[in-house]
């Protein structure tokens, strides 16, 4: 606990002078004051956490957590729980989307097995296994305190590896069978929603299916009695450790001042558990997307994160947060590139 509390003291708020002076800097570009939208909201933001007026990003990683869940024996997914190994081969691999996307966004992809309840061996898999998954949050909590504890680090762990290299953007992205059970858990009682109002339809399930999945979540909320007040209450008793190693990722990329791209429904899950344990948190996240999933526009709208693109996405994987990667790029090469208005030698707007 004394870890977590000193890596959420180290979050920051943005540097205003170095805000003020990217705001200046967009004004005196070769275009009408406004005029790139949103792009000069980002790059101004951006000059925020970084604490320069010049911006850059050079270096990208998109972290994959993978965790089983225990719930999936209560039927509330459409796959099964062997899926979420096969799908961890599958990103080793090079094989799933959001390998594909990392290529073309030339991010490093950087897959953690933090609770994958099968063996794995990879010589590109951080392997480090909290437990075969989370308990079955429907019979009790989904983990231990000392688990939610280490799996926190874990996160702290692999995001401090990877700054290390280099790092000037993450992208968080996870994998795991149930985990929108999860998260529908854990934004229903940090939002203080009803589970219906949060409870989509996962990876294709029926009506008939959610139904049953919204029970399923309102028994175990109503056994485990998870403190609206407490996110690490919240994700002990509900949450999984891909999810809770994804709240430790963001954790230490904020005290760090890296911008983090959240994707989904589950990673913003994570986003909104780091959020509750320090709100400074909050200015250093960009929405990648909005999924279809009902929880994660209720999630958007708290945090008040607008998404960068709506294209209808559900997947995870952080496919969504690494296609955003771009939007983030092309903000800062306005910003950094443009001629200015007396560097082109074009009058500017007059005054009248």
């Amino acid at each position: 606990m004394e870890q977590i509390q000193e890596r959420l003291a180290l979050v920051q708020p943005l540097d205003k002078e170095a805000m003020q002076q990217a705001a200046r800097r967009q004004q005196q570009l070769t275009k009408p004051a406004g005029s790139l939208g949103r792009l000069e909201e980002i790059a101004v933001r951006l000059a925020g956490i970084q604490g320069t007026p010049l911006p850059h990003i050079q270096q990208k990683s998109v972290i994959v957590m993978a965790g089983d869940h225990g719930v999936t024996r209560e039927g509330v997914s459409a796959y099964p729980a062997e899926v979420t190994p096969q799908m961890v081969l599958n990103f080793l691999a090079g094989g799933a989307a959001i390998n594909a996307l990392a290529r073309q966004a030339q991010a490093e992809v950087v897959i953690v097995d933090i609770g994958v309840a099968a063996p794995l061996t990879h010589p590109q898999l951080i392997s480090r296994k909290v437990a075969l998954g989370s308990a079955n949050m429907a019979e009790g909590p989904a983990l231990t305190r000392e688990q939610l504890f280490e799996a926190i680090q874990v996160g702290f762990e692999v995001l401090d590896a990877t700054a290390e290299k280099g790092c000037d953007l993450i992208a968080i992205g996870e994998m795991g069978i149930g985990n929108t059970t999860a998260a529908s858990a854990i934004s229903a009682t940090l939002l203080r929603q009803p589970v219906d109002a949060l409870t989509g339809h996962g990876t294709g399930i029926s009506a008939e299916q959610r139904q049953h999945k919204v029970r399923v979540l309102e028994r175990a909320l109503e056994l485990n009695q998870p403190d609206p007040n407490d996110a690490l209450d919240v994700l002990t008793k509900v949450g999984g450790l891909e999810i809770a190693g994804l709240t430790g990722v963001i954790i230490a990329a904020t005290a760090r001042r890296i911008p983090v791209l959240i994707d989904g429904f589950i990673s913003s899950s994570a986003a909104l558990a780091a959020c509750a344990l320090n709100p400074a948190i909050r200015n250093y996240l960009f929405a990648g997307h909005t999924s279809v999933e009902p929880g994660h526009r209720l999630i958007l709208e708290y945090l008040q994160l607008q998404p960068l693109l709506n294209l209808n996405m559900r997947l995870g994987e952080g496919t969504g947060a690494v296609l955003a990667m771009h939007i983030l790029e092309a903000a800062l090469h306005t910003h950094n590139e443009m001629a200015t208005f007396a560097q082109a030698g074009v009058s500017e707007k007059e005054e009248g």
